[in-house]
């Protein structure tokens, strides 16, 4: 029987950074936590997992369409089908008839509150609790739930990070409900809630959010969009919605470890380590076998984000030692956009169930690969399907071409907002390594949409390279339809057979903010292939044919830079990418910029997404969020150096100094290069620790710029130069008095 792990304390030990075995007043918090690691007991599997299948809990906990169509009059349900799924006003008249099957729906699931669910700056999901019962005039209780309160909530929205559209003395912001995306249940072993997704927007009416811009940017694409495919004679108006499925990647640690390193526990991420022995180079943890404690939890997460309608596909170990992956199939980019906020929380939740913590910080461990969340985007409508499908003559499929073209435009015009909406502190350390696309945006298309594209740029395209079959010479095997082209796994925008992948998001970042990035520059970039073939049919309506190939050449020829199928991470393409006019935005402190540029903020006001004042706000709070987190980071450096390191490094000093003299009273030398390097580190850590501290406190700057420029040219360089030096003393420091579990424990100890 497949078995789950119990945590410390259901063993009869102490959770936490001292773990439960005995301590000698030697111990370290690093020996604690590994002796109660290495002590845990597993206890029996308790889910029922043969005879409650998979399929049969599936979107148990969600008002689906088919809960909808079983408990809403025929009127009120078609009525809420067309919002959904055709971008339609909704009817307000329909809202109490609506809360009240959405209450009783839930009361029956247990449900005693609801709560609105909005997604506030901060990228995290916030949400508000109300309960269901009223008391009345004799002593008892009613259950309500009107339309105002299913439509409508106001947290405060000055407590949330705004850019200065709120403030104390204007507080007032509304949760606004969106029907788009379904309702659930949040399951809590004492209880159940309704939690309903909102829009959350100031007293204004201003966007204060991340899911207000998504469905503004999901508008602005269809709507050009219908141009196009107008033009191509396609006029149903079925919603074009942008679809997003984003691969999540995360670490797993034990908590003992966990707790034992503040670092992980303030900032997400280890401050100091040194490399250990062995790392990733054998490539053995990457598909390799689950460990079993590790299976258990991903079983488990994923029965609970079943539960939830999210259509969780896969799961297997990544590169680096300790980390994993999953990922769901397409949906709605609205709807992908608050699932992957869920799947992120659960994912935390269940972890702890298992004694264990899911870090979803993009750097956590210095030296192995870190963490991203590639967000794989796509197009189409229910009765064009996927609009990036190239078919099986893509070359003879003008409305794919057009399409594809329009988003290499709209990636050549708008690489610096595509860089800039994936900045942030964690992905500093990510992006640009041997492990993740580069700081340079380009796309890959593969030989074969290449190869079209080079065609057209002659003149016209009249082939398309063929898949052909694999040959692996063994009789047994059978044989496979091959790819057109490779895979790029360096590349930061790569075409993969029917969407792209946008390999630089970080793992801990919410996916709306490039989701409206993509959707807008596109829609931006569509509008402009709309009106080009408009006004050749307008002049001539039988030049369809001659109007797309001179667009697609204009297009090719003016963004071919773009292009880019070679190797992301060689110092040759940085080279090439600077010859070619390519941005190279190196840090968070050079892109974020770019965020509010003049050509981006008359952008996004043009098409409705963000007006000015509210893409500044995005742009104040990100730059805040920058240097807030490179000073928690630079603190907690000081702070570790100080009182954990410093007097570790003093202890083996001291042995190493008493056991020198102790050797030379009874007449032996005894060589001190051991003692004098460990001397020289412990100078150059008071050193570091000082200059760390001047960094910090020399902070001058006024605008939110230049305070992020001094994080990133004298903050984090200073913090760099001390972890070095604690990381040489990690390889000389007695075992016994180490204070911090190391990166071999945490990374192999599962």
């Amino acid at each position: 029987m497949s078995t789950v792990f119990a945590s410390p304390s259901e063993n009869g030990q102490t959770s936490g950074a001292t773990g439960g075995a005995s301590t000698s007043a030697a111990s370290t918090p690093r020996r604690s936590a590994v002796a109660a690691v290495t002590n845990r007991l597993a206890s029996p599997q308790t889910i029922n997992f043969v005879d409650v299948p998979a399929q049969e809990y599936y979107s148990t906990n969600v008002f689906t369409k088919s809960v909808m169509k079983d408990r809403l009059p025929k009127s009120v349900y078609k009525s809420l089908v067309r919002t959904i799924d055709s971008g339609e006003k909704l009817d307000p008249e329909i809202a109490d008839i609506v809360a009240s099957a959405i209450k009783d729906w839930a009361m029956e699931k247990g449900a005693t509150h609801y709560a609105h669910i909005f997604y506030p700056l901060t990228g995290a999901t916030a949400e508000k609790h109300d309960s269901f019962l009223s008391p009345t005039a004799d002593g008892s209780t009613l259950s309500e739930f009107s339309g105002k309160q299913l439509c409508q909530g106001e947290p405060d929205g000055s407590s949330f990070p705004s850019g200065g559209i709120r403030v104390t003395s204007q507080a007032r912001g509304y949760t606004i409900w969106d029907v788009t995306s379904p309702a659930y249940i949040l399951e809590n072993p004492n209880g159940t809630t309704l939690c309903i997704p909102t829009a959350f927007v100031s007293w204004t009416g201003e966007a204060l959010d991340k899911k207000t811009p998504v469905l503004r940017s999901m508008q602005a694409l269809n709507k050009h969009a219908q141009r196009v495919l107008k033009v191509f004679g396609h006029t149903d108006g079925a919603f074009v919605a942008s679809t997003a499925g984003p691969e999540q990647e995360y670490f797993l640690i034990d908590r003992n470890f966990y707790y034992a390193r503040p670092d992980l526990l303030n900032a997400g991420r280890t401050l100091f380590g040194a490399k250990p022995p062995k790392g990733q180079e054998f490539d053995d943890h990457y598909f390799g076998a689950i460990p079993e404690r590790v299976l258990a939890f991903m079983c488990e997460a994923e029965r609970e984000l079943f539960k939830l309608g999210i259509p969780v596909k896969t799961r297997h170990n990544e590169v680096a030692p300790g980390q994993f992956e999953v990922a769901p199939v397409f949906e709605s980019a609205n709807v992908a956009a608050d699932h992957q906020q869920q799947m992120m929380l659960t994912l935390r939740k269940i972890a702890e169930k298992y004694g264990m913590a899911c870090l979803l910080h993009e750097k956590p461990f210095a030296g192995v690969n870190g963490s991203g969340k590639h967000v794989n985007w796509s197009l189409g409508s229910s009765s064009q399907g996927n609009l990036l499908d190239p078919g099986d003559t893509p070359h003879d499929n003008a409305k794919f071409l057009v399409f594809c073209a329009a988003i290499i435009r709209a990636v050549y015009k708008h690489q610096d907002l595509m860089r800039a909406v994936v900045a942030s502190a964690g992905n500093d350390h990510r992006l640009g390594a041997n492990e993740a696309p580069p700081a340079i945006i380009s796309i890959f298309l593969g030989d074969q949409l290449t190869d079209i594209f080079e065609q057209i740029k002659g003149g016209g395209a009249n082939s398309s390279l063929p898949s052909g079959t694999l040959e692996v010479g063994v009789d047994v095997l059978p044989p496979l339809p091959k790819d057109a082209g490779d895979r790029n796994r360096t590349s930061p925008f790569a075409f993969t057979g029917n969407r792209f992948e946008f390999r630089a998001v970080g793992s801990n970042q919410s996916i709306s903010g490039p989701l409206v990035a993509m959707n807008t520059i596109i829609a931006e970039s569509v509008d402009f292939c709309a009106g080009r073939l408009e006004d050749a049919l307008a002049n001539d309506p039988d030049s369809l044919n001659s109007a797309v190939q001179s667009l697609l050449s204009e297009i090719v020829g003016e963004c071919s830079a773009i292009i880019f199928n070679g190797d992301g991470y060689s110092e040759e393409w940085h080279r090439e990418a600077a010859e070619r006019g390519l941005l190279n935005l190196k840090t968070t402190a050079d892109a974020l910029p770019h965020l509010a540029s003049p050509e981006n903020t008359q952008m996004f006001a043009k098409y409705g997404v963000l007006s000015a004042r509210e893409l500044h706000s995005r742009l104040e709070t990100y730059q805040e969020q920058y240097c807030m987190t490179v000073d928690v980071e630079a603190n907690l450096a000081v702070n570790i150096a100080r009182t954990m390191i410093f007097p570790a490094a003093i202890r083996y000093q001291n042995e190493l100094a008493s056991t020198c003299a102790n050797l030379k009273v009874v007449g032996f030398e005894f060589d001190t290069e051991t003692l004098d390097t460990v001397t020289a580190l412990v100078k150059s850590l008071q050193d570091g620790i000082a200059t760390l501290e001047y960094a910090i406190a020399d902070d001058s700057a006024v605008a939110p710029e230049d305070a992020c420029r001094h994080r990133c040219d004298a903050v984090l360089p200073s913090m760099l130069s001390l972890r070095e030096t604690v990381d040489k003393l990690e390889l000389i420091i007695a075992d016994d008095i180490w204070p911090l579990p190391t990166y071999q424990e945490m990374l192999f100890i599962k």
